[in-house]
C-alpha cells in the first residue's frame, strides 16, 4: 500500500496521465460537472469533507502549475477562498463565473471536493517540471 502522497487510486492515476497544457478543475459540490468529456474524480464525502483547501494543497504538492483561473465573484461571496487562492497561486487570473464554467468544459480532469461554500472552484493549468 502507498504510504505518502495521494492515496485515492482514481485521482493518483488521473494525475499521472496529465501533461503540459492540460487543465484540472478543482470544484465545490455546487459546481456543475460536465456530463461528458473530462475524467471526474468525486472526493465529496460530506459537506465540507474533504475541504477545498485540503484538496488544492494535495494537488499542488503533486503537480506543476503554470497558471490558474478562478471566478471573480469569489472575492465578495467567499473571501476565505479568495485569500486561499491568492496565497497558493501567484499566477492567478479571474474571470466571471459563467466564463469559468464554460472553460471548465475543456478540462482534462475534474476533482470534486466536499466544499459547501460558493465559488470554491479553480482551473489549474499544468506545466512541466523541467
Amino acid at each position: 500500500m502507498k504510504r505518502t502522497g495521494i492515496l485515492n487510486r482514481h485521482l493518483a492515476g488521473a494525475l499521472a496521465e496529465l501533461g503540459h497544457g492540460d487543465t484540472v478543475l478543482v470544484c465545490d459540490i455546487g459546481m456543475p460537472v460536465p456530463s461528458s468529456g473530462p475524467r471526474v474524480v468525486d472526493l465529496a464525502f460530506r459537506a465540507g469533507i474533504p475541504s477545498f483547501a485540503d484538496v488544492l494543497d494535495g494537488l499542488l504538492d503533486e503537480l506543476v502549475i503554470d497558471s490558474a483561473t478562478a471566478a471573480h465573484e469569489v472575492h465578495d461571496a467567499n473571501p476565505p477562498a479568495a485569500r486561499l487562492l491568492a496565497d497558493r497561486l501567484p499566477a492567478l487570473d479571474f474571470v466571471m463565473h459563467d466564463e469559468l464554467k464554460s472553460r471548465s468544459r475543456d478540462a482534462r480532469l475534474v476533482v470534486r471536493t466536499g466544499e459547501a461554500r460558493p465559488y470554491a472552484n479553480v482551473l489549474l493549468h499544468c506545466g512541466v517540471f523541467f
